[in-house]
């Protein structure tokens, strides 16, 4: 029987080997999709018959004795902002309810080039808007270490499905900390990379200065094989950066001695903030020091600004971002007596309150007379954020916190909106600044997962794998959620 708990790099092996089919794969991928999906309700899209083929393809360039790429055979699961040719991608929201895109997003492509199978598309807040994926236009998603509690969000549905060891691999996007938080809240790894490190074309902008794609998986290898895949520039995405790639894995084996990890005062001792969450932070740190950290106490007090700073700009550059979604040229359309009442109706029966809040909120933002009392001076207050996280790395090579203040709520204790904001205060620094950071596993309280947040400066992916790398040698890898 095929094993779905494996990583992505022993079930590719495997099939490139020829010990496992990739039709086999896939196929146990979507059955156990289908069988514990209405549980979860992780998964919005299934697209059995395009994997299937896709696994096949596979399979012969096998049998004709060529490798099949370093992701072989291996079902993954995109977030549903993604774009995926001939697939629906509603970006959870009723608005694009029938949309089909006809291209994929390159980090999608980019994927399937390296051998990875497309099976289906993850729930998510709409529009990503959202820290516990209760804000789907098409249900809430649970997590799978208990089912009465939220995954986290936006990208709850991909760090469900990995936790639940649906596919090894999914990929979702972070704004201010979406990958990282359902990461941390159902413990599996999520990476969120530079700004510009991975190719945003293809996916549905919610803040373009903001945004970026990352995978979330159940083992560092498989982070820095997805990484390798997904990263570099691409001329499709005019913000994409032309910094080299390095080998990502290389990253994994090279220890952390001498490495100085920055203990960020302000966010394990900070208000809201679980003492058992920071004891489990804190006894990774003594791990570290173990094999040889050096592990420093810093200070970032730009960043208590930064959840007021992110709550002017995300929604202005969203307020931008989704005037496209008039019912004109595609998606759901509500036909009426004139062209703003069809705007009128379309938007107002079609937008979920969280993404109405928002438009509302960015379009005050940037009016008149009072774009630069609020735009102008949360970009001013962002650029005092991003040289706080420089004055920090002149001391540190990576900055440590819990990735999120408290373990997974329950189902409705997260739904207003200043709670759900403060859930992601201890992430959305690392957006502000466009640094890459991670959420690393780390314990357990009260039967749900604790994350650690590891933080770089631009382009320190590989910094981020080491630390990764050297706490899963000694503890393991993530269990699958039972």
């Amino acid at each position: 029987m095929t094993d779905l708990r494996k990583t992505a790099f022993e079930l590719a092996n495997a099939v490139n080997s020829g010990e496992l089919a990739a039709t086999a794969l896939v196929e146990a991928s979507l059955q156990t999709i289908k069988k514990e999906n209405p549980i979860l309700n992780a998964v919005l899209h299934t697209c059995e018959g395009q994997a299937l083929r896709e696994a096949e393809r596979i399979d012969t360039m096998v049998q004709s004795g060529r490798s099949a790429g370093p992701l072989a055979g291996v079902p993954v699961l995109m977030k549903d902002n993604l774009s995926t040719a001939g697939v629906p991608t509603t970006a959870g929201s009723r608005i694009l309810k029938n949309y089909v895109p006809p291209m994929d997003a390159t980090s999608v492509k980019r994927l399937v080039d390296a051998g990875a199978i497309v099976v289906g598309k993850a729930n998510l807040d709409e529009f990503a808007m959202g820290s516990s994926t209760e804000n789907s236009a098409y249900g809430p998603t649970k997590n799978p270490w208990k089912n009465g509690h939220i995954p986290g969000g936006s990208s709850g549905g991909s760090a469900a499905a990995v936790a639940a060891g649906w596919v090894p691999l999914a990929l979702g996007s972070d704004t201010g900390g979406s990958i990282r938080q359902p990461a941390s809240l159902c413990g599996v790894y999520g990476l969120k990379p530079t700004w510009g490190r991975v190719s945003r074309f293809g996916l549905i902008a919610f803040a373009s200065s903001l945004d970026q794609v990352g995978p979330m998986t159940r083992s560092a290898h498989d982070l820095a094989i997805s990484l390798q895949a997904i990263a570099g520039p691409d001329q499709r995405d005019a913000t994409s950066k032309s910094n080299e790639v390095p080998d990502y894995l290389s990253f994994l084996d090279r220890g952390i001695s001498g490495l100085r990890i920055g203990r960020c005062r302000e966010w394990m001792e900070g208000e809201g903030v679980d003492p058992k969450v920071t004891q489990c932070i804190d006894d990774a740190l003594q791990f570290y020091s173990t094999l040889g950290a050096q592990v420093i106490d810093i200070e970032l007090p730009d960043t208590q600004q930064a959840l007021a700073t992110y709550y002017v700009l995300a929604p202005a550059e969203a307020s931008s971002n989704l005037a496209r979604f008039d019912g004109i040229r595609y998606g759901v359309r509500e036909d009426a007596r004139s062209l703003d009442a069809t705007y009128e109706e379309t938007r107002g029966k079609h937008f979920g309150p969280e993404v109405k809040r928002r438009i509302l909120l960015g379009t005050f933002a940037l009016s008149d007379g009072y774009r630069d009392a609020y735009y102008g001076q949360a970009q001013r207050v962002r650029n005092h954020i991003s040289h706080g996280f420089d004055m920090a790395f002149s001391q540190c090579d990576v900055i440590v916190s819990p990735t999120s203040p408290v373990v997974a709520p329950k189902l409705g204790e997260s739904t207003s909106p200043l709670t759900m904001y403060r859930m992601d205060e201890l992430t959305i620094g690392a957006n502000l600044a466009g640094l890459p950071a991670l959420n690393i596993p780390c314990g357990m309280h009260q039967g749900l997962p604790v994350g650690l947040q590891a933080i770089a400066p631009k382009f320190g992916e590989g910094h981020l794998l080491q630390v990764a790398g050297a706490y899963e040698k000694t503890h393991g890898r993530p269990e699958v959620a039972s």
